[in-house]
């Protein structure tokens, strides 16, 4: 006689019963019994379920989902879906010219590599990422997958959409916007590379894959604010994947391999903390904001933000025209973008600054080659100049120097020395030398309106000395 007994736990019922079903096999047979209590989870995880794929063809229903504007998946129909909540319009931005040129580079050519954002406290870096969503293109996907998959590129495909595109089997497609997925601070790696699917695995007793945040950020963006503050842990989990484009599960009795190709953002303070080296590469981009001390601008900045939270709908809907333009320029970038050319004087000389300054490694190369493209593409050019080097190569490069704990010259500033040794011909016979003059505090000027002091007359019967000076 046969007899085993299986429990498993039920993880949403909150009453006192928690069992979820009882399988007793006896003799053969089979039985599966369930509380009233399961039985009322799984409703309202249906309901939840149904929810959740109406927010997908509508609107975000949660505060956060609101805040950040973006829905992953694609829905049934063939409208572009994710356009929800509206955020801040990026055109409004006052200054932070660097920070917005990182930014739409990287939307234009996602090879770069992502950005950094460090800066002090309310620089408006989460707002400039978030509202980035506003310029991102549309992209077609196959219909109902969770990994964004591309309907014509197999690199870019999930697991289910790969076999039918292999046995020849039509692919329905939608449009969607390119996603941008927010790691949360308090985030586990499960949520992050997802994990076997507890309730089809409890209604149909099969093992599913319940994909992560790193699945549905496939073919766009994954932004992680405080980047510093991340666990250990998790940064290397993300590492491994935006080294290698894919991301492997195997827990629980699954064996999974999907694409993970995304553009990594993160912002932070540096004053909660430094970022490890290893992170610190991974970033194509890297960018130091600090507050605006201009009052004109602060003052701007100020009265958009007051009008965005009178009225956010018909805020944005006035900056509607700048941000189609905008968006219209990103659009014919990527389209100029493969005919862009560098001459390969221009290419040496890329790699001499890189090995001047000491960056490990060839990622800095490639880098600045791609940024400089992706930046004369945006401007609708199709030649790469000195000068287009010459704006992009601090952000690609001042984060990948050498730490070095007495030094207190900002690395941005190495960088363009090094770029104007190189590309200007200075007479900088040693760049030491250079570096230490340019951190040597200047010599206070004289002051050129004082008169010489006199001397102060001898009163009336004091003694002067002996005659002749003695």
């Amino acid at each position: 006689e046969t007899r085993v007994r299986e429990t498993r736990v039920c993880v949403r019922a909150r009453d006192s019963c928690r069992v979820v079903s009882c399988r007793v096999v006896e003799g053969g047979m089979m039985t599966t019994s369930r509380c009233a209590t399961t039985r009322a989870a799984r409703g309202a995880a249906r309901v939840d379920k149904r929810r959740a794929r109406a927010r997908g063809a509508g609107g975000a229903a949660s505060r956060g989902a609101a805040r950040r504007g973006v829905i992953r998946y694609a829905g049934e129909d063939s409208t572009a879906v994710n356009e929800v909540a509206t955020t801040f319009p990026f055109v409004k931005i006052v200054a932070q010219e660097e920070l917005k040129l990182a930014l739409t580079l990287n939307v234009v050519d996602a090879r770069i590599g992502g950005v950094l954002i460090m800066g002090d406290r309310g620089t408006a870096k989460s707002v400039s990422v978030r509202s980035l969503v506003q310029l991102l293109p549309e992209i077609d996907v196959v219909e109902n997958d969770a990994f964004n998959s591309s309907p014509t590129d197999p690199e870019l495909m999930g697991p289910d959409v790969r076999a039918k595109f292999n046995r020849k089997e039509a692919l329905k497609t939608t449009k969607m916007r390119v996603p941008m997925v927010e790691v949360p601070l308090g985030t586990t790696e499960d949520r992050i590379c997802g994990t076997i699917d507890i309730e089809k695995a409890l209604s149909e007793g099969t093992k599913a894959y319940d994909p992560g945040l790193l699945a549905k950020a496939n073919r766009g963006l994954l932004y992680i604010d405080e980047v510093n503050l991340l666990d250990d842990s998790l940064v290397d989990v993300v590492l491994d994947s935006a080294a290698g484009g894919w991301n492997t599960v195997e827990r629980e009795g699954i064996s999974l391999t999907h694409p993970a190709k995304f553009i990594m953002i993160g912002s932070g303070n540096p004053e909660e903390g430094e970022l490890r080296p290893q992170l610190l590469d991974r970033f194509g981009m890297a960018v130091n904001i600090r507050t605006i001390y201009d009052l004109d601008q602060r003052t701007e900045l100020v009265m958009n933000k007051l009008a965005y939270e009178k009225d956010p709908k018909g805020y944005t809907k006035e900056c509607e025209v700048e941000t189609n333009e905008l968006k219209a320029k990103i659009v014919a970038a990527q389209k100029i973008l493969p005919n862009v050319t560098l001459d390969r004087d221009l290419a040496l000389k890329i790699s001499g600054v890189c090995a001047l300054v000491n960056v490990d490694g060839l990622r800095g190369d490639i880098v600045v080659t791609r940024a400089a493209k992706a930046l004369v593409a945006f401007e609708g050019r199709d030649v790469v100049t000195a000068e287009d080097i010459g704006r992009i190569i601090g952000p690609c490069l001042s984060h990948r120097l050498r730490k070095d704990a007495m030094d207190t010259m900002d690395g941005s500033f190495k960088v363009m020395l090094a770029f104007n040794k190189i590309f200007k011909g200075s007479a900088m016979l040693n760049f030491a030398e250079t570096m230490a003059e340019g951190i040597k505090a200047p010599e206070p000027e004289k002051p050129k309106d004082e008169k010489p002091k006199e001397k102060p007359k001898p009163k009336a019967g004091a003694w002067s000395g002996l005659p002749g000076g003695r």
